[in-house]
């Protein structure tokens, strides 16, 4: 079955171009105008991927996404963001509302398709373990996303949250840089900028605790075992 992406951007021009090449490529394609037409497209439509630009009426891109994020039925949808906006503090704005992946304008179709094939390609490769982590007082569920903290409350954390966390809670005690982070949980398709790992970290302890995850200043992250 084809995958499905939908593609929210106010320019008539780049939805011709985005839509000729994924449908070209395979994928079942819509489109939206705004952010709020492309939410409401969005939970008719279920896409796997959600291309979106910033930059938009009535809704921006941002606004749609934070949106999309905290809507049950919408917040397990992959996030890609290809937008105009070079500065940093709106990738930084992006990964805060969870994108997966921040491209800038113009476009190249070919490079394009290459990393939303890469990107599907890596989530089929993904391991299918479903185990269970105890560690710390900690039980960090892989089915389910969810930490269960000491007191008996669970948390549900995003995808990239969660896979942070749990990457360092299989190594504890160790640092990892963020260097490190940003190619075990994004990989070398994708490129994010290092202060990425930080904004996923501050969610991280905010939800979890701050007791969990140290800070080697300069170096990088580690999961610890002795609070």
């Amino acid at each position: 079955m084809a995958k499905k992406v939908l593609v929210i951007d106010d320019d008539a021009d780049i939805l011709e171009l985005l839509i000729y090449n994924l449908e070209k490529e395979g994928y079942e394609v819509k489109s939206a105008a705004n952010g709020l037409e492309g939410i409401e497209t969005a939970k008719q439509f279920m896409p796997d991927l959600i291309l979106m630009d910033i930059m938009m009426p009535i809704m921006d891109g941002i606004e749609a996404g934070k949106i999309i994020k905290n809507t049950e039925k919408l917040k397990h949808i992959h996030l890609l963001y290809l937008t105009a906006r070079a500065e940093e503090y709106s990738e930084v704005a992006a990964f805060e509302v969870g994108a997966d992946d921040y491209l800038t304008k113009p476009i190249k179709p070919r490079a394009l398709l290459s990393r939303i094939n890469a990107f599907f390609r890596k989530e089929t490769q993904k391991s299918t373990d479903e185990g269970v982590l105890s560690i710390a007082g900690l039980i960090i569920n892989k089915e389910t996303y969810s930490v269960t903290k000491e007191d008996g409350s669970v948390v549900v954390l995003p995808k990239k949250e969660f896979e942070i966390l749990h990457y360092l809670a299989t190594v504890p005690n160790k640092v990892q840089s963020r260097e490190s982070l940003l190619q075990k949980i994004w990989g070398s398709d994708i490129f994010v900028v290092e202060r990425t790992i930080d904004v996923h970290i501050r969610k991280v302890r905010e939800k979890i605790g701050d007791q969990y995850i140290g800070t080697l200043k300069g170096v990088g992250y580690m999961f610890k075992t002795d609070k």
